[in-house]
């Protein structure tokens, strides 16, 4: 996928200034940068879940003009390439964990029901909840209910997987069972894009750290690149960040 001169504006501020970025097909790029540098407004518009102003998006089929009037159609076309998993679980709490996983196969895809709950089982044992299908969201925990939103998006077979923020929401402890599933699917070389301030994660399992301020892409490249990297602005984020 090629992201191409992406800006987006809200009012003055410009949060995205003509950014240009590749995600490369079964690696893990990390996205990092200090609050308010664009890196959730880049990641959201990998879908449109925000329309940048200005730019084109490419998933192999040639460049999308953003800007333009996009139909719904074509919209949802472009959103069959991704899903996102946010900070929040955004689960429904009438519906068990196999309900929540299937709901979008069955409703967004019109895949029958029987294969959708086959997937759905797949993708929960995927994410260690094998024996969770049942519960409700009010009887798992935040590690669990997270781990839910994951078999979800997993369960709609996306090109790329796209986390914002995936356990900002979490302690320590629930946080290292999404980070632990989050790795297993690297290391499946599934094609990840993670917007995150985990800096052990970034450095154990990205291929390609991005990081960003102000709208502006200052680093992209190798992780060891970065983490010893003599350049004064990237070396305060990560001591301040890593010591937190």
């Amino acid at each position: 996928m090629k992201l191409r001169s992406i800006t987006k504006r809200f009012g003055a501020l410009t949060a995205l200034d003509h950014v240009d970025l590749d995600i490369e097909p079964g690696k893990t790029t990390v996205l990092l940068g200090p609050s308010g540098s664009g890196k959730s407004t880049l990641l959201r518009s990998i879908n449109l879940l925000e329309k940048p102003d200005e730019g084109t998006l490419d998933f192999g089929g040639g460049p999308i003009e953003v800007s333009q009037r996009l139909s719904d159609q074509r919209i949802r076309e472009i959103r069959r390439h991704s899903t996102m998993v946010f900070q929040q679980f955004n689960l429904f709490p009438h519906l068990t964990a196999l309900q929540n996983v299937t709901l979008a196969p069955v409703k967004s895809r019109g895949m029958a029901k029987a294969e959708a709950r086959e997937r759905g089982i797949e993708a929960l044992t995927r994410v260690g909840l094998a024996e969770k299908v049942g519960s409700y969201p009010s009887r798992l925990s935040g590690g669990q209910q997270q781990r839910v939103a994951i078999a979800r998006a997993l369960a709609l077979s996306p090109d790329y997987l796209l986390f914002d923020e995936p356990t900002s929401a979490l302690d320590p402890e629930l946080a290292a069972e999404v980070i632990a599933v989050l790795s297993s699917l690297a290391s499946e070389h599934r094609t990840l894009v993670v917007v995150t301030h985990s800096l052990q994660f970034a450095r154990s399992v990205a291929d390609r750290l991005v990081f960003l301020e102000e709208g502006k892409i200052l680093f992209n490249g190798d992780p060891e690149r970065f983490f010893n990297s003599e350049d004064e602005r990237l070396k305060r984020f990560v001591s301040v960040v890593g010591s937190v």
